[in-house]
Order: structure tokens, then sequence, then C-alpha cells
């Protein structure tokens, strides 16, 4: 039994280091070149252990972190859907839950439940935790793509009004700190032209 738990265990993490080939449209700041998709979720629970304290209510750090591990994961099947892609954000919920069925069922039963259950957590934007979570998951590329000179938005052609509508409300509804800088780097990143 024991044997087999492992072995379940071992399946799931095997099979989310794949999260390392699914490139975002996100630059890293140090190099030419995209972030994968673990990078992004070991930022995030970085950012949710130094900025806790900026979270519009109590938050427990350990749970934002176990939840922005994990809300990515069903991107190895669904692939990372562009934020602005309409195209793509149509049927981007479908294919995240059928994906969110095979991944999480590699685990043994409990932890199964207990990993769908943060991502559901996450989706669903309703706890403090999945709040500052969701906030930090908007913030951060926001934050190196403008420290990395815009380049994604002026690739995409990016407006400050979809950055605006995509972004803060979101952020602000997590943590009024970091809503208010969504806000400052829109509009820097608009006076600096990097935003339509």
């Amino acid at each position: 039994m024991e044997q087999q738990r492992l072995e379940q265990q071992l399946a799931f993490l095997l099979e989310l280091d794949k999260l390392k080939n699914v490139y975002r449209q996100t630059m890293v700041l140090h190099e030419d070149r995209q972030e994968n998709d673990a990078e992004h979720s070991f930022h995030l629970a970085l950012m949710a252990a130094v900025l806790a304290e900026h979270a519009k209510e109590p938050v427990n750090v350990q749970h934002v972190m176990q939840m922005v591990l994990i809300h990515d994961a069903v991107e190895v099947d669904a692939g990372d859907t562009y934020a602005y892609d309409a195209a793509g954000n149509a049927d981007k919920r479908e294919r995240e839950l059928k994906a969110a069925d095979r991944i999480f069922a590699l685990l043994p039963e409990d932890q199964a439940a207990e990993y769908r259950s943060l991502w559901d957590e996450f989706e669903a934007r309703e706890t403090a935790e999945a709040k500052f979570a969701n906030a930090l998951d908007r913030i951060q590329p926001m934050l190196l793509n403008y420290k990395k000179g815009g380049i994604s938005w002026i690739r995409h052609g990016i407006t400050e009004e979809q950055a605006r509508n995509r972004n803060c409300a979101i952020v602000s509804d997590g943590s009024d700190t970091i809503g208010a800088l969504c806000e400052e780097i829109i509009e820097a990143a608009k006076r600096e032209g990097m935003l339509q």
C-alpha cells in the first residue's frame, strides 16, 4: 500500500515536471527568453511569502504558497493561454477542467481531493487566500513585463484599457497596496509608450 502511494505521488510529481516546458508570453528579466510555468509558480510562491503582509485580509501563507504552486498544473495538458487571447480564452475553462480531472487523479485519492480543491479554490477567487493568490498571479507578469520594457504588450499591441481591465480589479481584490502598484505600472507603461 505504501509503495503504491509513493508511486502515485512520484507519477504526479514527474508529470508536473512538464511545466518546465510550458512557456508563457512573459519574458524573464535577465535573459532573452520566455518564462516557463515552473518558474512562474516558483516566483509566485516566493512573492506569497515575502508580500503576505500586503494581503487585504490576513492569509495563511502556506496555503497561498500551495495554491500558487498548483494553480497552473492543468497547463501540462491545456497549455498556457495568453491573457489577451480572446479565441484561446473561449474554451480555456473546458480544456483546464479536463486537464484537472486527469492530472490530479494521478495522486492517491486523499491528495487528489486536496490538490484539486486547492486548484478549484484558486479558480473561484472567493477566499482571502485565493484572492491574494490571484492578485500575485496578475501582478507578477505585469511587473516582469514592465521591467523588460513592455515587450509582450508591445508585441501584441495591448492597450492601457485591456491591461487595466484584465488585471487591476482582481489585484485590488486581494491587496490594496498591490492594487495601487498595478495602477502605477499601467500609468508608467502608458507614459513610456509600452501600452497603446
